[in-house]
């Protein structure tokens, strides 16, 4: 314990939980500490000004971030006949229709996004509440319900990542490893930051973007002058 103390101790050296840091600055800081022995995820989260209770102030999306996630996302979707082949060509995982609801709703969730064709939406309607607390049920707002499943396979292949604001109005996602030079993270961050700003709800009253911090898996968050994501 006193040596997992210790760690925790010298991370946080250099920096200060009360102090706004430029966008550059705060990725370095990041960085510099990100010393497990695996290649972290980096993490940002934006609290923001909404109460995800009214339905006016619910903010989702979808974002393509431009240097990928770096993580190996396995993709699942439900199509039958060409559009199941169009889904395998596309390289997606798993590939189904009620053989695939029968292992979903056996418990075996061994994917990370969920696409389907509309036309099996009442199939797929019938796992809401095992996918839906996972975040994973599919929805035409965020491009998993779509006819275009190879253009969504190659999506969520390529970097697609979610986001749906939580209870406490925090949206948060991962945007990359600490690996990656500081370049790539800085314009997933600001690719992130900007989709949310876009996706504002009509209810969004006052200040929408409140704090914005980031951090890596086992390293402390480092809050981050929003004027430095050019967030309004």
């Amino acid at each position: 314990m006193a040596k997992i103390a210790k760690r925790i101790q010298k991370i946080r050296e250099g920096i200060d939980p009360t102090k706004l840091v430029a966008l550059s600055d705060a990725i370095a800081l990041v960085k510099e500490r990100a010393t497990a022995k695996f290649d972290e995820t980096v993490e940002v989260a934006m609290n923001l000004g909404v109460d995800p209770r009214h339905a006016d102030q619910m903010v989702r999306g979808v974002v393509n971030l431009p240097n990928g996630t770096g993580r190996t996302v396995r993709v699942a979707v439900f199509a039958r006949g060409a559009k199941a082949d169009e889904a395998k060509a596309a390289g997606a995982d798993i590939v189904g229709a009620e053989d695939l609801l029968e292992i979903v709703q056996g418990g075996k969730i061994d994917f990370d996004r969920c696409i389907a064709t509309p036309d099996m939406m009442p199939l797929v309607g019938r796992l809401g509440k095992v996918l839906g607390p996972r975040g994973m049920m599919p929805n035409p707002k965020v491009g998993t319900v779509t006819m275009d499943v190879a253009g969504a396979v190659k999506a969520s292949k390529g970097g697609a990542v979610e986001f749906r604001v939580e209870k406490a109005g925090i949206v948060h996602a991962g945007i990359g490893k600490a690996s990656f030079d500081a370049k790539a993270l800085e314009e997933n961050i600001k690719a992130f930051a900007d989709a949310v700003i876009k996706a504002k709800p009509t209810g969004a009253k006052g200040n929408y973007v409140k704090r914005v911090a980031i951090s890596s898996t086992m390293g402390p968050g480092v809050k981050i002058d929003p004027a430095s994501l050019t967030v309004a």
